[in-house]
């Protein structure tokens, strides 16, 4: 009998380690990959590429016997995921990079390459779950079993063609049960610790990556109350995010937060926090998997952004591509740039990105 041959998505983790380990015991030929994203230098940061944890994915090939590659996808994560990126910033808006790059990058660029090998299947170590539903006649995708790690939010944009060709071998696992079962077979990285930063700002400090990588300094503007009251300075709008609160350095009878931006202007509002709530948005450049097609109100939970709960809500087309959310209670900062993700129960009904 042939096996299924399946390009397996390694970073070097104890995740896509260990689903790399049960593919091969489901009897599937595995074939692992690790990805190079960009080089160090470019970005200012030390070391000579993205390829820091290589060495343990090829450990752990070597380990089970299987093969084991690296590929250069430096111009596809530069186009697809750091210009756009600082694009989003310098447009006012607060993007998400990792949804960027499983569009763009990991997946978009990797379902290509598994065809040209010959590979029936992409995995990844997600936690996430993917079913065939014969009454929809469509594939799902499913949060992870375990809820504290469920990744499915990053992976909305997954199309149905993608989802009959991937596999989520951690979805129905937990992170303790996946550490024990590494450090069971002897992998060298049963212990590491999990990543979590954006991979190209590891520690944070966003807007001094795209100086380095735009050789610009932003430009000084004007705090200003939302009652139009002129506050102080501001050191350049990519500087601050919706909802922000520290490091404004403004003193007032009451806490301030960033409420909006004004680009043209290059005006950062300030306000109280009352300001920030809302309980609707417009969500553009959607992407549907559990329905064709919005044909009215549709009653989901909606996730604003990666770390909050989904909340009850309301969704409804709004026009081409765009979806209209209205939640049964206002939320906090609901930030443009960012993905909003709507779900029934553990069905991703789909999502897009705040305007």
């Amino acid at each position: 009998m042939n096996k299924q041959k399946v390009l397996m998505a390694m970073s070097g983790g104890v995740d896509s380690s260990t689903a790399a380990l049960l593919l091969q015991e489901a009897g599937y030929d595995v074939v692992g990959v690790t990805l190079k994203m960009f080089e160090n230098k470019e970005l200012g940061l030390e070391g000579d590429s993205s390829l820091a944890n290589a060495g343990d994915a090829k450990q752990v090939a070597d380990k089970m016997g299987f093969p084991h590659y690296v590929f250069d996808f430096c111009k596809f994560f530069r186009a697809g995921v750091i210009d756009h990126f600082i694009r989003e910033y310098e447009q006012g808006r607060t993007p998400n990079p990792c949804v960027d790059c499983n569009k763009h990058v990991k997946l978009g660029q990797l379902f290509a390459r598994a065809a040209e090998m010959g590979c029936a299947y992409v995995a990844t170590g997600h936690y996430a779950n993917v079913k065939f539903d014969e009454a929809r006649g469509r594939w799902l995708l499913l949060r992870g079993e375990d809820r504290q790690k469920d990744q499915s939010y990053m992976l909305y944009t997954l199309t149905q063609e993608q989802l009959a060709h991937i596999l989520f071998p951690l979805g129905h696992m937990h992170k303790t049960e996946i550490r024990d079962r590494a450090e069971t077979e002897g992998l060298v990285n049963a212990r590491k610790p999990d990543s979590q930063d954006i991979c190209f700002v590891p520690d944070g400090d966003y807007a001094r990556v795209i100086e380095r990588i735009t050789k610009r300094k932003p430009a000084p503007g004007k705090f200003v109350h939302l009652d139009g009251t002129v506050l102080g300075s501001h050191k350049g709008q990519l500087h601050y995010t919706i909802g922000q609160r520290k490091g404004l350095g403004i003193a007032y009878a009451y806490p301030l937060y960033v409420i909006k931006k004004d680009i043209e202007k290059n005006i950062v509002y300030l306000g109280p926090q009352d300001a920030l709530f809302s309980d609707t948005l417009i969500a553009e450049n959607c992407n549907l998997i559990s329905v064709q097609e919005l044909k009215g109100p549709l009653r989901v939970t909606a996730k604003p952004r990666y770390r909050a709960k989904d909340v009850p809500a309301v969704i409804e087309p709004a026009g081409e591509g765009t979806v209209r959310v209205t939640f049964d209670e206002p939320q906090r900062a609901l930030t443009p740039g960012q993905a909003v993700v709507f779900y029934q129960d553990d069905v991703v009904v789909g999502g897009g990105t705040i305007r």
